[in-house]
């Protein structure tokens, strides 16, 4: 970890316990951690200040909603000085769930998800083809999520 960010082994206990259940009881936490709830409160709030912690969500099942579909795609540029202008426009898709810049043959790499794979092959047809920039992609169904996981706290 980067020591400017001085992170303790109180903090490295309380980053294991809520990555592993983000709605434990602070508490909870704190009985864990043997120190007072409010101490719990002050470290977690100075851990999203310094930017350790970047939030909290719910996480949703895809699948549960009607996205049986998800994609990994490859994205090639016309030039690389098109970059910002293509990751607006992919922003602009609400199936795409994550983008990244990335190194190798790919200038950009995107996670998205689909009802199925005719509502795929719509979005790549008109949307992800029509955007300007994009010189060609290369699409990678993903068959099974086998796990995800947070970073470990070490």
């Amino acid at each position: 970890m980067d020591n400017n960010l001085q992170i303790d082994s109180l903090d490295k206990k309380i980053l294991s316990l809520i990555t592993k259940n983000a709605r434990i009881p602070f508490l909870e936490v704190a009985r864990e951690c043997k120190v007072s709830g409010a101490a719990i409160h002050q470290r977690i709030q100075r851990l999203m200040n310094i930017g350790v912690i970047k939030g909290s969500e719910f996480i949703i099942n895809p699948g549960k909603i009607g996205y049986h579909t998800c994609a990994f795609m490859g994205i090639f540029l016309k030039k690389a000085s098109l970059f910002d202008k293509v990751v607006r426009m992919l922003e602009s898709i609400p199936q795409i769930v994550e983008c990244h810049y990335t190194t190798g043959q790919y200038a950009i790499f995107i996670k998205i998800y689909a009802h199925n794979n005719e509502h795929l092959k719509t979005i790549l047809h008109n949307k992800l083809q029509s955007i300007d920039g994009i010189s060609a992609t290369e699409t990678i169904i993903s068959l099974e999520e086998s796990f995800k996981r947070q970073i470990p706290i070490e």
